[in-house]
């Protein structure tokens, strides 16, 4: 029975990678390897600055004359606005394309990071987070659906790998940034958000120079020829079409939130509040906990590029399974000992197993998608997770200050709270639960999304996966059914 069961996770054979990820590596042009590029990119400056708060609670709390609980506040309103930007941002990208929506998102990202740094008040503080909030919102969406849909279908497994561990590698360099350039700045905290504006600013440039999404273009095309609509026509089509999508496959929508949930869950209790953490429940120094964070990213880096690759030929579900059982085997590890290489070391295999399984949700949930909405409908479900578990890292902080423990540092005794049963009791929770809901969840590995139609097309909110032609795109076996005078 066991074994019936894994058989059932694991993709029917002719839906499986066929050795051909080296010959689609091969086939990738410049431009498509540049799409996914700026995709990642765009995930990478959004972490960055997200992670320029935890780095920084003890700092802040102390600059703004707070607690750290209070700091977190600013952590949960940028989680909870998430949302309005996944709606926001991801109906403009499936109505209007992915190109110039992901830009305008990145330079309101931009502006909000300087604004940040220019602060001098809390309130002032929370304000310019819950406006980052919106904005962090509609990135992850359009960073996915750019960088995925332009690669063929043997590689999107492991791009989903990468390009999710653009989270990772902005956690990393914002932690290396905290490391190397904050102590020796007058700037303190303000310069992580310079850093970051740069950065999104560098980011938003490299979008405006990119092509448009091929599946946009062809779209626009096979319009062109078919005599085409009307701009408030398509918006039409597209409300229609939305509608469409939501009353058949608001199950759907309703099971990728509650899988959502407990994946933002396992990631932010695992990491906002993790160098405060080991500053506060293990004494140690602000320099050691950055380090800590830069090994934890690097396993989370690897963990998510590994278990996308692996993805591709046992399926996204087991692989999910696989790697948060990893997470279970290695939460002792994470939070028992005392000496910093050991801390270090479970960090780097928990954030392998928690990234790892990660690293599937964007081609899960693209492929989980309906075909027109592949922006919004993951974006959404992403951010309402996050949304709901938005309070995660003032729950670690509430049950910190009521569950303490003792150290001695430099021959002091001293009364901290325990961060690490705390977490370590969250993360056991979350695991479980998201072995249940992945299980129980479906998939369709290696679904040629790119075929279906686009959301201002008549009849897009309807289709299903499953529906979804294998081969050439649609738009193309349409074009190559005209002439070529018709085409130009």
């Amino acid at each position: 029975m066991a074994l019936r069961f894994l058989r059932s996770l694991i993709p029917r054979r002719e839906k499986r990678n066929n050795g051909g990820t080296l010959r689609a590596l091969r086939s990738l042009t410049f431009i498509q390897l540049l799409q996914f590029v700026t995709g990642w990119l765009a995930w990478t400056c959004d972490a960055f600055d997200f992670f320029c708060v935890a780095l920084s609670v003890n700092t802040l709390a102390e600059d703004f004359d707070k607690k750290p609980g209070q700091i977190t506040t600013a952590i949960t309103l940028t989680l909870l606005f998430r949302s309005l930007g996944a709606v926001v941002f991801g109906i403009l990208s499936d109505r209007f394309g992915r190109k110039w929506p992901l830009f305008a998102n990145l330079v309101i990202v931009c502006s909000i990071e300087i604004g940040t740094s220019f602060v001098k008040t809390f309130p002032q503080f929370l304000a310019a987070r819950a406006l980052f909030g919106v904005a962090m919102g509609g990135i992850w969406g359009l960073a996915a659906s750019t960088a995925l849909e332009n690669l063929p279908v043997e590689l999107r497994g492991l791009g989903s790998g990468i390009v999710q561990q653009g989270y990772a590698c902005g956690y990393l360099l914002a932690s290396m940034v905290n490391l190397t350039v904050i102590p020796h700045t007058s700037h303190g905290w303000r310069a992580l958000f310079y850093a970051a504006a740069c950065l999104s600013s560098s980011t938003a440039i490299l979008r405006a120079l990119t092509p448009e999404s091929a599946v946009f273009l062809r779209a626009k095309a096979l319009e062109k020829i078919n005599g085409g609509h009307a701009t408030g026509d398509k918006t039409k089509i597209f409300i229609k079409e939305t509608k469409a999508m939501l009353k058949a496959h608001w199950k759907l929508c309703i099971y990728a939130i509650l899988l959502m949930t407990g994946f933002n869950f396992l990631s932010h209790g695992s990491q906002d509040l993790y160098p405060t953490y080991l500053e506060t429940s293990k004494g140690f120094s602000t320099h050691s906990a950055t380090v800590a964070t830069m090994i934890s990213n690097c396993g989370a880096i690897s963990g998510g590029a590994i278990a996308g690759w692996a993805s591709q030929y046992i399926g996204r579900r087991l692989t999910i399974v696989i790697f948060i059982l990893l997470v279970g085997a290695f939460i002792p590890l994470w939070i028992l000992p005392t000496s910093f290489s050991a801390l270090a070391a479970g960090a780097f295999f928990l954030q392998f197993g928690v990234q790892g399984a990660w690293g599937v949700v964007p081609i899960q949930l693209a492929e989980m998608s309906p075909p027109a909405f592949r922006a919004t409908f993951p974006g959404v479900a992403y951010q309402l997770g996050n949304m709901i578990s938005a309070a995660s890292a003032q729950i670690e902080a509430v049950g910190g200050s009521n569950i303490r423990t003792t150290i001695t540092v430099g021959g002091v005794t001293k009364n901290v709270p325990d961060y690490a049963t705390v977490q370590g009791i969250l993360i056991g929770v979350v695991a479980a639960y998201l072995i249940i809901v992945t299980i129980l969840g479906p998939e369709n590995h290696g679904t040629h999304f790119e075929s279906a139609k686009t959301a201002f097309e008549g009849g897009a909110g309807a289709d299903e996966m499953q529906n979804v032609g294998m081969g050439k795109p649609r738009s193309i076996r349409e074009l190559e059914g005209k002439d070529d005078d018709e085409v130009v």
